[in-house]
């Protein structure tokens, strides 16, 4: 696939490594000329320098036949122009577009059929604040991912001393919890992936992914790790569009106190939220946060646009005390540095929008994609179709289906109904399957299983 990716920035820098090793044609156009020329040191892609959406600019960046642009420029304005030129001049089939400005997203109608020629809007800020609330409501999880419109989670917690199932063989799931049918997709143990078999021993400290039925998800985390008890008190650095945008979505559920270093911004906050207490003030001013009663925080979230900012005001909360410390990383060569240890989950904004433009990139009909482990696995939610004749997965039951090594099939979505997969469940046509891949390679030949053959039509 053809595929031209505009701005060269943390985003489109990874999805352009991303799509590169899964054998596209892609070139990157940005109007800073050392970025490319890093990026095209470090892979192999096409560059054009220049600003993206001028007209003999993206026809220098073979928009004459591209499959797909996908924008991510800072701009958004950039963004939406890029996408209108391409439609006007080459007819590009699909245009992805970044979002990051809310009052573009408040009506459909600005992207509708008859207004900007854009086919899909990505919003990272949505994307972030939707991840970290799923974190809130399900505490102790490492990454919450939704699939099949919320029917099924898969969930990344790791297992402690003393939980029931540490210790023992994962085929002795069943017996621990008779009534609930779940799969322990894979396992990450001192940051190796393991395939789990019935034979598999659950360690302590393993960071293990398993699936199930969204109503069932909390009896499957107790069998790994006593619970933690609901969070009540949440503390939000940054005021920007994630934090405000969060508090917003919480501010019912949740006690939110929101520091923001602007005072105008604070006063556009305050108009906008209805329970939330909003100070001026910086998060890294020990005697604030100590004023502020830091130490009976549940929840520290630091989600300023300064990686640096949000790590010390981090740092220094759980040092005061918080329970629990969540932290928004941009740059990914610090996420597996600092998370672990006083910093609890360390959130990257680039994996968590890549997840969402891949799904629209992926060949065959794939409805979701989640980036896991900063990008070393992947999830996805393909839906079945044909027959036994044109397809290799309908028909078939799962132990019959030539999967890639290092994948596995965690649940199948049949209508409402939730399938744990199970060597012997047979696949149907509409089926939404929803797989664990710990090598990223494989995906094309994932891809391919899910392709319906010419016999179909």
């Amino acid at each position: 696939m053809k595929i031209i990716i505009l701005g060269a920035n943390q985003v489109g820098s990874t999805l352009a490594e991303t799509l590169t090793n899964e054998a596209n044609d892609i070139t990157v156009v940005d109007a800073d000329t050392e970025k490319l020329r890093e990026l095209k040191d470090h892979i192999d892609i096409s560059t054009v320098a220049g600003q993206p959406s001028l007209p003999d600019i993206l026809e220098k960046a073979g928009g004459h036949d591209a499959d797909m642009i996908i924008a991510v420029t800072e701009s958004d304005e950039v963004n939406m122009v890029a996408c209108r030129v391409a439609y006007s001049l080459f007819q590009t089939p699909k245009k992805i577009c970044r979002i990051r400005a809310s009052s573009y997203l408040v009506t459909d109608k600005l992207f509708g059929q008859h207004g900007i020629a854009v086919d899909t809007v990505i919003s990272p800020e949505l994307i972030v604040s939707s991840d970290i609330e799923r974190l809130l409501d399900l505490p102790g999880s490492l990454q919450v991912l939704d699939f099949a419109d919320g029917k099924v989670q898969l969930v990344a917690v790791k297992a402690y001393y003393g939980g029931p199932l540490v210790g023992q063989e994962i085929r002795l799931l069943r017996q621990h919890m008779p009534s609930v049918d779940t799969r322990v997709a894979a396992i990450f143990r001192k940051d190796r992936p393991i395939i789990p078999e019935g034979s598999t021993v659950i360690e302590a400290d393993d960071e293990v992914f398993f699936v199930a039925a969204q109503k069932d998800i909390r009896a499957c985390m107790s069998e790994l790790r006593r619970m933690d008890r609901p969070y009540k008190r949440l503390m939000i650095a940054g005021g920007g569009n994630i934090g405000m945008r969060l508090a917003e979505s919480v501010e019912d559920r949740y006690q939110v106190k929101i520091i923001e270093r602007n005072l105008e911004r604070c006063s556009l906050i305050s108009e906008t939220l209805n329970h939330a207490i909003v100070l001026n003030g910086e998060a890294s001013q020990r005697d604030l946060l100590i004023e502020e009663n830091v130490s009976d925080t549940d929840v520290f979230l630091a989600l300023t646009n300064d990686d640096e900012a949000n790590i010390m005001s981090s740092l220094l909360a759980k040092r005061l005390g918080a329970k629990k410390v969540m932290t928004l990383i941009n740059n990914s060569a610090y996420v597996d540095l600092v998370q672990g240890g006083e910093i609890d989950i360390a959130i990257s904004p680039q994996q968590a929008t890549i997840g969402k433009l891949l799904a629209h990139v992926r060949r065959g009909d794939v409805v979701n994609v989640h980036s896991l482990r900063r990008g070393a696995a992947e999830a996805m939610e393909a839906i079945a179709h044909g027959d036994e004749a044109s397809s290799k997965v309908v028909g078939r039951a799962i132990e019959d289906i030539d999967l890639p090594e290092g994948t596995t099939i965690g649940a199948i979505v049949r209508g409402d109904e939730v399938l744990i997969a199970h060597d012997r469940t047979v696949v149907e046509p509409d089926d939404h399957v929803i797989l664990f891949l710990i090598d990223r390679k494989r995906i094309p030949e994932v891809e391919r299983l899910f392709q319906v053959g010419f016999s179909f039509f």
